[in-house]
């Protein structure tokens, strides 16, 4: 971590969080994209992925996750012969983005669990500190 001093649950909870996010805007994006077509193989859409790296304090021993951004997979497009359709490539083929929808349906429902999780340890942390402050 660049900023030792901000080692604490709420940074590592807001990185983490943020983190989850990113996963989750991805596979939504896959999702929507689901079923898209194009003329080209080199013009199909491909689903991405966040990448994401590990970061350790070693002041506090504390470890945190970071995005490190987008991959895009290099899945084969799914060709299907359909002269008539309008983007049909002169061999009569159109390509359809190789997405698979329950694999992000879950990839999101994973996301939004580990988002969840999160908020319910920042929760958590809150009553403990307030009920810290009041017993003294």
């Amino acid at each position: 971590m660049p900023d030792t001093s901000r080692a604490t649950l709420f940074s590592m909870t807001e990185q983490a969080m943020s983190a989850q996010l990113v996963r989750m805007n991805a596979a939504t994006s896959n999702l929507v994209n689901s079923g898209s077509v194009a003329s080209s193989e080199e013009a199909t859409y491909r689903p991405i992925r966040a990448v994401f790296r590990t970061e350790l304090d070693r002041a506090s021993g504390i470890a945190a996750v970071r995005s490190e951004g987008l991959v895009r997979s290099d899945a084969a497009p799914i060709k299907r012969y359909d002269p008539a359709h309008p983007m049909a490539d002169e061999t009569g083929h159109i390509y359809e983005a190789p997405v698979d929808q329950n694999a992000e349906m879950i990839e999101i429902m994973e996301s939004a669990r580990q988002y969840q999780n999160m908020v319910q340890a920042l929760q958590t942390a809150k009553q403990l500190m307030l009920e810290t402050l009041r017993s003294n």
